[in-house]
């Protein structure tokens, strides 16, 4: 299974270890696409490519080659709302994870899509186990969509 996750970057990096952790948890699943998201020496400016364009291509590619994508959206991100419509778009089974008590409102473009899963979480092991279920509840649909067995 090819996971794609979502955080924030440009927007800040104020929750890249709740991002590393998150990561962590979903390898145990398949490939994490996107393991740069959660790389504490990953700054702010997003200077993870040579250009901004090869930034997008490499994204978008990793974005349509993946399963389902999950996000963290506590801090609300220009790009993570990008690729979360890309991903809705493309009919892929998205998770979008909020910390309670943030003081921050989803976006009701993400919490009102029918194509978005959302939740709220008041712990890392809160959210590990919203991801489980998100995906064992998700992975016998790709499977069958993908002809596997």
């Amino acid at each position: 299974m090819k996971i794609y996750f979502a955080g924030a970057i440009r927007a800040g990096r104020d929750d890249v270890a709740i991002y590393e952790a998150m990561i962590t948890d979903l390898r145990f699943f398949g490939e994490v696409l996107t393991e740069h998201v959660g790389n504490a020496a990953l700054s702010s400016q997003g200077d993870d490519g040579p250009t901004d364009r090869h930034i997008h291509d490499r994204d978008m590619a990793w974005l349509k080659s993946c399963d389902l994508v999950v996000a963290e959206v506590t801090m609300p991100s220009l790009g993570v709302g990008y690729e979360l419509g890309w991903a809705t778009a493309l009919k892929k089974p998205v998770l979008c994870l909020q910390r309670k008590g943030s003081g921050r409102s989803l976006s009701a473009m993400i919490s009102g899509s029918p194509g978005i899963q959302t939740a709220s979480y008041t712990s890392l092991s809160c959210a590990k186990t919203i991801m489980e279920e998100f995906i064992r509840q998700t992975a016998p649909k790709i499977a069958v969509s993908s002809g596997e067995k």
